[in-house]
């Protein structure tokens, strides 16, 4: 329990926690991770913030309109009358600052605070006064060489177990609690791989609050990832700040196993129930040709690569600290293509990094033209705090940012609707996300959860024998034939069913499941 936790807090029960997730894959998992904790402490979780004695709001810091999108909603939390707390990345980056900033609310919490998350809302909620977080550079709390870190006993999301949570060390991880509550029902789920991340990209502020790389082992993820079939998962995303580097500090006494996401998704592949297993946030420079292989030629992955290229331009890449060329990159998707041809790729780019002159520009639009993305995020710099990006000499001033970042915006649309049309005619898999009155729709193995678009599934009205439209549900794969496309999106027709999906424990409402499972 934290040192400033007044002992004498009484306890009430039950009481209701909102907790209202914003950002990325990741803090999505580390939500569901506290409201495992949180109900497994008494409380009752939900998402609706209406309602509730305390609204726990799991911020998003990574830049600048992502904190204004926390302050907003920290804001509108309190206008609920509720006792409001924030969590996450946010308030793990600033802590006391965002605590002075905004007095309307209750308590910054910083990841330290996540195994006794249930007893500090009990305090809160009682009227006790609970200091804040206090921000300190998470690299420096494990040790440097990352096959000792597993030894440390620091919080990490993701990572261990806590309070009535714990399990004898040497229970196997298929025996022990899943420390896990769904919070959002449906086929698709993320599962985290990994914490944290050791490289110094000169742009990125992350690896200061998230803290140094650590694996979790391939038995907690196999484990968690049957209990997520057993609950009607049907595809399971694999999210970390970099998930090349799974393995790494893993293994023996000298070294780590920098080939075992290699080994682990075949495995992931042939869990019961799971018939499409994604791999997010790769490192371009860490991709390795089996890395590769097994992505692009495994039945049951998706072969689709997330690479985090940010440019082309090697001048810009070696001053954001990474490595990598026009050239290097088009060979690291010719390489996949080679074995899957219609592999799916993404990534993200930022425009206007100091020092970007017009060549480096060029360079990144010559990339791009040729690289047949299905999906391109443009960034436009901006000075984030703490970063060695932050003091580098050439800084490009705003209205050319801006036309830089309009630009390749425009052009990024343009080449992604014409990947999408040049599918028109082939046969994709798609795994059902919704049926509504809207029509059944889905996602292509090219297309990544929210961030890639998604595939419309049509009748065919020329009569030829397709799959009935009407019987799919969610979690159904389906091979269907791409007829058409608007933007990224696909529309097509559903040719012949791959895997019915066969249901779960059943949706059950927040609040009412267990906080706590063991796998099925």
């Amino acid at each position: 329990m934290p040192s400033n936790l007044p002992a004498s807090t009484p306890y009430a029960a039950p009481r209701r926690v909102a907790l209202l997730t914003l950002g990325c894959a990741r803090n999505e998992v580390d939500s569901e991770e506290l409201a495992a904790r949180l109900a497994d402490g008494g409380w009752t979780v939900t998402t609706d913030g209406s309602d509730a004695d305390v609204v726990l709001v799991n911020t998003c810091g990574f830049v600048e309109s992502a904190k204004q999108d926390s302050i907003d909603t920290l804001l509108a939390a309190a206008d609920t009358g509720a006792k409001v707390v924030a969590t996450g990345c946010m308030a793990e980056r600033y802590g006391r600052e965002l605590a002075d900033s905004l007095p309307e609310a209750a308590a910054v919490l910083g990841f330290d605070h996540y195994p006794d998350m249930a007893a500090t809302l009990d305090a809160i909620a009682g009227g006790a006064s609970v200091t804040s977080h206090v921000p300190r550079d998470r690299r420096t709390l494990l040790p440097l060489t990352p096959v000792d870190r597993r030894a440390g006993s620091v919080s990490v999301p993701g990572h261990g177990y806590g309070s009535s949570l714990i399990v004898d060390s040497a229970t196997p991880a298929h025996l022990r609690p899943i420390l896990r509550q769904r919070l959002v029902r449906g086929p698709v789920a993320s599962l985290k791989l990994a914490s944290g991340c050791d490289r110094r990209c000169s742009f990125c502020a992350i690896p200061s609050f998230r803290g140094a790389f650590v694996s979790r082992t391939p038995d907690e993820i196999l484990a968690e990832a049957e209990w997520l079939a057993a609950d009607g998962v049907r595809e399971i995303v694999l999210v970390s700040e970099n998930s090349t580097s799974y393995g790494k500090d893993l293994g023996g006494k000298d070294l780590g196993d920098p080939r075992l996401l290699e080994k682990l998704l075949p495995q992931l592949a042939a869990v019961s129930g799971v018939v499409r297993v994604r791999v997010s946030y790769l490192q371009p420079a860490e991709v390795r040709p089996g890395l590769v292989e097994v992505i692009a030629g495994t039945p049951g992955v998706a072969p689709y690569f997330d690479l985090s290229f940010q440019h082309a331009s090697e001048p810009v890449l070696r001053r954001m600290r990474r490595f990598g060329s026009t050239e290097r990159f088009w060979e690291l998707l010719d390489a996949a293509r080679k074995i899957a041809p219609e592999a799916g790729a993404r990534s993200n780019f930022i425009v206007g990094f100091p020092g970007e002159t017009e060549a480096d520009y060029a360079e990144l639009e010559r990339f791009l033209t040729d690289a047949g993305l299905d999906a391109i995020g443009v960034f436009d710099y901006s000075d984030e705090d703490g970063t060695e990006a932050a003091n580098l000499p050439g800084k490009i001033n705003d209205d050319e940012i801006k036309r830089r970042y309009d630009e390749l915006s425009a052009l990024a649309e343009e080449l992604c609707a014409q990947r999408a049309e040049d599918r028109i005619g082939s046969t994709v898999d798609v795994l059902v996300d919704s049926v509504g009155d809207d029509g059944v729709e889905g996602r292509a193995a090219h297309q990544a959860p929210e961030v890639d678009g998604s595939t419309l599934l049509v009748d065919d009205h020329l009569g030829a024998e397709t799959t009935d439209l009407a019987a799919l549900r969610p979690g159904d794969l389906v091979r269907s034939r791409v007829v058409g496309s608007d933007g990224v999106d696909l529309v097509a027709v559903p040719v012949e069913m791959l895997s019915a999906a066969t249901g779960g424990r059943g949706a059950t409402n927040v609040g009412t499941a267990a906080a706590v499972g063991s796998p099925a």
